[in-house]
This record gives C-alpha cells, sequence and structure tokens, in this order.
C-alpha cells in the first residue's frame, strides 16, 4: 500500500509539472545608444523606432532565434546626447558592466568610427548601419561591417553621372560644413568638372545656420539648371521652405540628408515633388518582396513612413544580424565568421561584405514624384524615371 501511495503521489506530482508552463528562456541582451538629445536629436527617431519595430515583431514571433533556441529580445539603451567620445565609452559600459548578448549600432558616422575602436578592443561584432564616409574603410575589419552603400567617393561620381544623363549644364551648390556635406563637396566638385558641368557658386554655411536667405538669393542670381544642397536634416527643413518662399526655380533640385524623412513630406506636400535625394532603398522596388512589407508594418505601427535612408539602414542591419545568429549563436567568434562570410536577405535585397563594406548594393538616388518616393538612378534598381521641371 505504501508503494502504491508513493507511485500515486510521483504520478500527481507528473501531471502537475506537466500543466505548468515551460520556464521561459532567458532573453537575449542587445546594447545601443542613441543621440535622443543634442545636435543629432532630430535625425535619431526614424533609426530607433525601426529597432523598436524589429524587436516587438521579432518577440510577436516568439522570439530570436539563437542557432535554434527561441529567446525573448530585451533592448539596453543610453542617451549619447549627440557626442561620439560619450557614446564610445557607454558602449565599454554595455559590455562590461551591462554584460550585453549583442550590439547594434548608434546614429551618425562619428558615433560608428568611435564604436568601431571599441568593438576591436573587445572583440565585439556589431553590424553597422548609419555611417557613410571613405573613413569606413580605414577601419580594422573583423569587427563591424557597413551595410550603407551611400559613400562620398561614390556619390560625388553617380550624381554628376545622373545630372549629365538628365542634360543638366550648369549647378549651384550650397554644403553643410560637416564632416558628411564635406566630404561629399570633395568628391562631387571635381566629378562635375569631369562631366563638364559648370559650377557656377559653392559656398558652405555653419550647422546651426537660422537664415539661408543670402544664400538662396545668390542661388537664383546665378540662375544654374540643378541646385544641390548638401544638407543634413534640420537645414534641408529650412532650405525647402526658404527656397520655395524665394521661388527658386531649377529644374532639379537635389538634398543631401532630409527629403526622405516623412515629416519633410508632410511639411512641404506638393512642393517637396521633383526633389531628389541619397537613398538607395525603395518600398516600390517589387525585386525586393521584404520591402513592402517592412514599409506597411513601420507605418501601421509609428503612423508615418520610415525614412529611406537611415530607418532602411537601421533594420536591414538587423535583419543581417539575426540570420547570421540564427546560424552562429552568440559565440563572438563564430558570429564573426558568419557575418563576415555570408549572404543575407533584406528589406534592400541580397547583402554580403567585402571586408567592412557592403559589396553588393548600388549607390542610388530617389525622388519624391507624388506621394511616393521613387528610386530615379541607377537603371539597374529604379522604379521610375527622373522628373524635370
Amino acid at each position: 500500500m505504501k508503494r502504491r501511495h508513493l507511485l500515486g503521489l510521483a504520478a500527481t506530482a507528473a501531471m502537475t509539472l506537466a500543466a505548468l508552463p515551460a520556464a521561459a528562456a532567458d532573453p537575449v541582451r542587445i546594447g545601443y545608444t542613441m543621440a535622443r538629445t543634442g545636435l543629432f536629436a532630430a535625425a535619431a527617431p526614424s533609426q530607433e523606432q525601426a529597432y523598436t519595430l524589429w524587436q516587438e515583431q521579432v518577440n510577436a514571433r516568439g522570439g530570436l532565434n539563437v542557432a535554434g533556441e527561441m529567446r525573448p529580445v530585451e533592448f539596453v539603451s543610453y542617451d549619447d546626447e549627440s557626442d561620439p567620445a560619450k557614446s564610445a565609452q557607454l558602449y565599454e559600459r554595455l559590455i562590461t558592466s551591462d554584460n550585453v548578448d549583442l550590439l547594434i549600432a548608434p546614429w551618425g558616422t562619428p558615433h560608428h568610427l568611435n564604436l568601431a575602436g571599441v568593438a576591436e578592443t573587445y572583440g565585439f561584432p556589431v553590424v553597422g548601419n548609419t555611417a557613410a564616409s571613405v573613413a569606413i574603410r580605414e577601419v580594422a575589419p573583423g569587427n563591424i561591417w557597413f551595410p550603407t552603400s551611400a559613400i562620398p567617393d561614390r556619390i560625388g561620381p553617380e550624381l554628376a553621372a545622373m545630372l549629365s544623363e538628365a542634360g543638366v549644364g550648369s549647378v549651384s551648390i550650397i554644403a553643410n560644413v560637416l564632416p558628411f556635406g564635406q566630404e561629399n563637396l570633395g568628391f562631387l566638385t571635381p566629378a562635375l568638372e569631369a562631366a563638364g558641368i559648370e559650377i557656377r557658386m559653392s559656398e558652405n554655411y555653419p550647422p546651426d545656420i537660422s537664415d539661408m536667405t543670402p544664400l538662396i538669393t545668390q542661388i537664383k542670381a546665378a540662375g544654374a539648371d540643378a541646385v544641390i544642397a548638401l544638407t543634413y536634416p534640420a537645414d534641408a527643413f529650412l532650405y525647402a521652405g526658404q527656397a520655395r518662399e524665394l521661388g527658386v526655380e531649377a529644374k532639379l533640385q537635389f538634398m543631401l540628408i532630409g527629403p526622405t524623412i516623412d515629416a519633410f513630406h508632410k511639411a512641404f506636400g506638393p512642393a517637396a515633388d521633383g526633389i531628389v535625394t541619397l537613398a538607395h532603398w525603395s518600398p516600390e522596388q517589387a525585386a525586393w518582396p521584404r520591402a513592402k512589407p517592412f514599409f506597411d508594418a513601420y507605418v501601421a505601427r509609428w503612423g508615418q513612413a520610415p525614412d529611406y535612408l537611415d530607418s532602411a539602414l537601421a533594420y536591414m542591419s538587423l535583419e543581417i544580424l539575426e540570420q547570421a545568429v540564427a546560424k552562429a549563436g552568440l559565440d563572438r567568434d563564430a558570429l564573426r565568421e558568419a557575418i563576415a562570410t555570408g549572404t543575407f536577405d533584406t528589406i534592400n535585397g541580397e547583402v554580403r561584405f567585402d571586408g567592412v563594406q557592403n559589396a553588393v548594393t548600388p549607390t542610388a538616388f530617389v525622388q519624391r514624384q507624388g506621394d511616393k518616393m521613387q528610386l530615379v538612378w541607377p537603371a539597374a534598381i529604379a522604379t521610375a524615371p527622373l522628373t524635370m521641371r
């Protein structure tokens, strides 16, 4: 009887354990910093919102596949106050004190370059995103990779080629003195000259400029076929508003960064039609089946369109990381090898790396046409032809 009693207790215990939910897997802790305050705070939300969307999507489908084990994703993040040095210090903290499993990128090139040093010191693999400079090729390969194709020494020749094909014979240029604007100017000027395109004016301006009226007056007086404004987001809004007020009538206007932000289209409406800007992604490209679902999910989550450059790059970097982790797990050596040698399916099509840089995606430009941003250059990925006034 005692034996039957013990067997009964054992069976009851087994049934009770079976009825209990399985213990939840430990979360994968992913760390990053973001420019939530400071000079770049206006640009950063489009990147961080893409991060949040990805996290919510991954957790909704059961978690991140870590070499076959599904684990929820938890973010550990800090405000780097738009300071690259502070960002680097915080990434060290994420590694040494917070003991995160993975890292994702901050906003902007200077922050990425500082992060590259931290990644190298600790042997911690990171897929970057919103960094675009020839300086990325000087980064020691092996712990950081850059998915963008928007590199100044490629932007300049491609922009000159597009303008030349469109019949543009003269340009006026204004450029923000921040590094990305000046680096682009340095490669664009000789490319325009080589293409036989006359530069009728070329002027720089400070990042905190509050009135572009004198510059725009010069642009109007120059009467060039096209205006090239090498902007950051804040000054893109300023230029577009004052150029409209002062009646700039160039056949084509190009702005470097800013017009792909949803707020830009909402601010200027039909006046934004025809503006060309830097981006290599569009949901209109049917050859990239992941593109439109990402666009639709972003709009549903945030009530606005994603940034065609920063949001797309941020999400691409997470797709790459997710696919590498599914193959290699969280072991840093295995993960490093998986990223360096893998081919990844992203919202921007296939991506693979040659050293630190994306070896597949072409440098490209988009144009606002009605309520859509269409890829207009190069022809290989274009979703619509370039239009001129």
